[in-house]
């Protein structure tokens, strides 16, 4: 899977170096990590870097029953999403595992998972898009929280182009479902399930990782800067 560098207009891939400088300007800039390293004192890290990103010790850590009840029901939704993903994840290897052979519970789980994308994953980030993101943005600014720049970006424009991503990610990973299973030729089937293979798991991994910046990091950061009539109007 490859990404457009926005500033280059060239595609990155994982192992390339511009990849390695679009990790570094995510450390430089990200809101999230630049507020943990002001809070605790703490090494930076990237999301291109998941095993360190989810390291819980560079964390805000969130406090759930002490959290206003529109971020209550974000996180019980979230814990929602990681079950879903977990058994999608699960039917991606193993499909691989068999040669790309579709069976009768590697289907349903395609199929399951793709429902609830578009029912419960899209509404809940229309959810945050709705007020929320639009309210916590302006707070981050005024509190200083943000990048560099006549437009600076707080954490807010990384969790949304996470969304975007998302919706990209899984029309990727359904699409080249679909067309695989349309192809007769076999080596051109399974170069197309891999792709498709490919963009599930960077999906699976996306997800789980937005879930935890925001848990552990965005939503104690909304908790100590959102006022009550800031989430008066959220809840609205």
């Amino acid at each position: 899977m490859k990404f457009i560098n926005k500033e280059t207009g060239r595609r990155v891939g994982s192992k390339d170096e511009e990849l390695k400088e679009h990790s570094k300007k995510l450390r430089d800039e990200d809101p999230i990590l630049r507020n943990i390293d002001k809070e605790e004192n703490l090494e930076e890290f990237s999301a291109m870097d998941p095993p360190e990103a989810y390291d819980k010790e560079r964390m805000l850590g969130s406090d759930y029953e002490n959290m206003n009840k529109f971020i209550q029901e974000l996180m019980d939704e979230h814990k929602e999403v990681v079950e879903k993903t977990k058994i999608f994840d699960e039917a991606l290897v193993a499909f691989r595992e068999s040669g790309f052979v579709f069976t009768n519970e590697i289907n349903i789980a395609f199929n399951e998972f793709f429902v609830y994308f578009d029912e419960h994953i899209l509404p809940h980030n229309r959810k945050e898009e709705r007020h929320y993101f639009r309210i916590l943005h302006d707070r981050l600014i005024e509190s200083g929280e943000h990048g560099k720049g006549e437009n600076p970006s707080t954490a807010i424009d990384l969790m949304e182009d996470d969304h975007t991503k998302f919706i990209q990610l899984a029309s990727l990973a359904f699409n080249f479902l679909g067309l695989g299973t349309r192809l007769r030729d076999n080596e051109s089937r399974a170069m197309t399930f891999d792709l498709a293979f490919n963009s599930g798991r960077e999906l699976t991994e996306l997800l789980r990782l937005h879930i935890f910046r925001e848990d552990e990091t965005l939503f104690p950061l909304s908790q100590q800067l959102l006022t009550e009539q800031d989430f008066a109007i959220i809840n609205g």
